[in-house]
């Protein structure tokens, strides 16, 4: 891969949770950041160094906002190599099976699994074309792993990452091109803040380091995945989960 300091790492759902977190932390790294997010208000917020970031509104279900995504970033640094691709973006419509629209559905599925499929063959591309090779880490989740009540689409996305993380590495190791995934349990983030506290109640004594993660904690599994320091590790995924599910 290319020198760090002409290194770019594109992370979607960046500004909030899991996303915001690793980018702060690849910051500290010395990287470039394309933060990307649908909610381009809230990465303006997020008071980032303009010098070595670029704030992206982006709805990564949707191939046009994808190609157009591709070719900013390109306009922004066009001397630098995109090495890594953080597909965080994830969004939530919880129902019962019984009782989820097709809507519902659809909506998740679109973001979560067809929006990681997007994400990583356009960049896949871009790191293929560079030369330098790259390093494409996708967020599943444990519910992807075991299910969850009320969770019948958001199980079934972040499955499909799984499927797509492996098939990807398979694909691409020939092009020095790694993907890998990564699995959180339950983790203090504001899409976690939904959950109801009695199900909460339930959840963590099951956890067996008895308590939430913090989103710093799968952030820096990211950023190892995403760094040279995981080089030969391509096709796996990692739970990040206090051991919930082990």
């Amino acid at each position: 891969m290319a020198g760090i300091a002409s290194r770019v790492a594109v992370i979607t759902g960046a500004a909030s949770g899991i996303g915001k977190a690793t980018l702060n932390i690849l910051l500290d790294e010395g990287m470039h950041i394309a933060a990307v997010d649908r909610i381009g208000g809230s990465l303006l917020e997020m008071n980032m160094p303009k010098d070595r970031c670029l704030a992206v509104e982006c709805d990564v279900s949707k191939a046009g906002e994808v190609k157009k995504l591709v070719e900013e970033i390109s306009q922004w640094r066009p001397d630098s190599s995109v090495s890594a691709l953080i597909n965080a973006a994830g969004i939530t419509r919880d129902n019962w099976l019984l009782k989820m629209t097709e809507a519902e559905f659809d909506e998740v599925i679109n973001v979560n699994l067809k929006g990681t499929f997007l994400m990583s063959q356009a960049f896949a591309d871009v790191m293929q074309k560079g030369g330098a090779g790259g390093s494409i880490v996708n967020l599943s989740s444990i519910s992807g792993k075991v299910g969850n009540l009320g969770q019948s689409n958001y199980a079934a996305s972040k499955a499909g990452v799984v499927g797509v993380t492996k098939t990807a590495a398979k694909e691409l190791a020939r092009h020095g091109i790694r993907c890998n995934a990564v699995m959180p349990g339950f983790i203090e983030t504001p899409m976690t803040k939904g959950v109801p506290d009695q199900v909460l109640a339930k959840i963590v004594p099951q956890i067996p380091m008895k308590r939430m993660g913090l989103a710093e904690e799968v952030a820096h599994c990211i950023a190892f995945l995403a760094s040279e320091r995981s080089s030969y590790i391509t096709g796996t995924c990692i739970e990040v989960t206090g051991g919930l599910y082990m």
